[in-house]
């Protein structure tokens, strides 16, 4: 069965929500150590009463999913499958601090109703008065990759017409410090489009909120083709992940020489690319490759902004230089395939086409 990508949304730290041409409005942050998504007008999506009692996230979340709908000419899908790291941080935070606060008394219950990581997708469900399937993926850097998986399936053994799949995290003040302690996150402020230029460890943080339609009929307005998903454990070695992505490679188009572009998930950790950088070298050293963290920043369901990325690619035939990593030629983008792993331990595999 054929799985379509009918519908593309996704709130960035680019211009991303409301742009008609991919990166046309690049945004540059200097002297920064984490990037924020550039909030649209919520207005015209949510009801201001109901976005009042909404975090950020349940907003991003449900202003994308809301206009990615629109845009394919869905008002009830046939499921809402969402990914998400860690889920709605920001009430999760509100909630805890009013338990300290108050010493365990009187407490609101709306936060801690609304930290749940389930949110989003229910947020979406009232709203659209959807009560069909609805499922949330917290597997920390496999969880958009998961959402994906079961949307696929539950086409293929429903027939169903479309689902609404998406990719959801947050990233708050106090999360940020936390992480920091932990050594994930660089030192030093930077320049988020010479990310790779910073030879040291830790990346860029960032967030983001990307959903997309999928489908197993074909429109007018099909954008691309999703092929394949695929995660494996950690790896003993870069050999070990080398030979698993060559037998992916080998199972779905056959040759190498299929694949017109790589999108990989450098983040500008040096300790972590170092196996990106092998691969280039080896296994994809005839294949031109981008990138995308330096755009989003890194968060565990940043593999569904790469798919937004790539589905924008195929759909308009151009590679903007802000992605490229080498200056290979690149003719006609047929297929792409993602790669993405989170501190090597969670890598996945996204393969998708052009329709």
């Amino acid at each position: 069965m054929e799985v379509y990508i009918n519908s593309i949304s996704a709130i960035s730290p680019q211009v991303t929500f409301t742009d008609e041409k991919l990166l046309q409005e690049l945004k540059e942050y200097d002297g920064v150590r984490y990037l924020k998504c550039i909030e649209p007008q919520y207005n015209e999506f949510i009801d201001p009463m109901a976005a009042r009692r909404m975090s950020r996230i349940i907003k991003m979340g449900v202003c994308s999913a809301l206009k990615c709908l629109k845009d394919a000419g869905v008002t009830n899908p046939d499921a809402i499958i969402t990914g998400t790291g860690l889920g709605c941080i920001e009430d999760t935070e509100k909630f805890l601090i009013s338990v300290y606060d108050n010493e365990e008394k009187l407490l609101n219950p709306t936060p801690f109703i609304q930290s749940t990581h389930n949110t989003v997708g229910a947020s979406i469900a009232l709203i659209l008065k959807c009560n069909n399937y609805n499922n949330t993926y917290v597997h920390r850097g496999f969880s958009f990759e998961n959402a994906l998986v079961d949307s696929m399936m539950f086409l293929l053994e429903n027939h169903s017409k479309n689902v609404l799949a998406g990719g959801v995290d947050e990233l708050t003040t106090n999360s940020f410090i936390i992480t920091d302690r932990l050594g994930l996150w660089k030192k030093e402020p930077l320049n988020n489009l010479k990310l790779l230029d910073y030879k040291s460890n830790g990346s860029l943080a960032g967030e983001g909120a990307a959903f997309f339609v999928l489908s197993n009929l074909k429109n007018e307005n099909s954008i691309a083709k999703l092929n394949y998903v695929n995660t494996f454990y950690k790896s003993e070695n870069i050999s070990e992940t080398e030979n698993r992505l060559s037998d992916i490679i080998r199972k779905t188009v056959g040759d190498i020489g299929k694949i017109d572009l790589v999108i990989m998930g450098m983040n500008g950790d040096m300790f972590y690319d170092e196996n990106y950088n092998h691969l280039r070298k080896t296994l994809f050293n005839s294949i031109p490759c981008a990138y995308y963290k330096h755009l989003c920043g890194e968060y565990d369901t940043s593999s569904s902004f790469a798919l937004y990325l790539a589905s924008r690619i195929l759909k308009e035939q151009i590679v903007p230089s802000v992605l490229r990593l080498d200056e290979k030629p690149i003719k006609d983008i047929n297929n792409i395939l993602i790669y993405n792993n989170l501190r090597n331990v969670n890598h996945s595999v996204i393969l998708l086409s052009s329709c």
